[in-house]
């Protein structure tokens, strides 16, 4: 299957709650890192969907646009929102855009990642500045610790 195929496989399988079929686009060994709920891997995405994903939210909308392939990566421009059920949230739509970034073996997703303004929709929903906050720094920290980072923290003349 090629890569469109494939991520618009898996956005239309989440939309709809079916977890099963998302795992299915992953290699038995493929992790989802999911910028609200951390690290999946294999079976465990179908739970992901199905748990969280579809506990906290609903109405979801995930549109892809421009998917491109090169070598084993697959990229692909969206726009994602759904309705929170958080109970402190209910019914305030989150909206947000993004990048998925695939790593590709097999026909399938091996790594799935993503760089998402994914604060637009915690503001749309109503959190603080203080909660925005702390998602930034859980994502700052994310990225400094992956290895292409290394070079450019290096680089610093104001990090030690």
């Amino acid at each position: 299957m090629n890569f469109e195929s494939l991520i618009k496989k898996m956005t239309r399988a989440a939309v709809q709650g079916n977890g099963a079929t998302v795992a299915d686009c992953f290699t038995a060994d493929g992790v989802y890192h999911d910028v609200f709920y951390g690290n999946f891997t294999g079976r465990d995405i179908a739970r992901m969907i199905e748990d969280y994903f579809h506990r906290d939210g609903e109405n979801f909308k995930w549109d892809i646009f421009e998917p491109v392939e090169q070598r084993n990566m697959g990229y692909a421009r969206y726009v994602f929102s759904y309705d929170s059920r958080l109970p402190d949230f209910q019914e305030q739509r989150a909206i947000f855009e993004g990048v998925a970034i695939c790593q590709l073996r097999d026909g399938r997703i091996s790594d799935y990642r993503e760089v998402a303004t994914a604060t637009t929709g915690l503001a749309l929903m109503g959190y603080s500045p203080d909660k925005i906050s702390r998602f930034i720094a859980r994502e700052t920290d994310v990225l400094v610790k992956r290895p292409e980072a290394a070079s450019h923290l290096a680089a610093s003349t104001s990090r030690s």
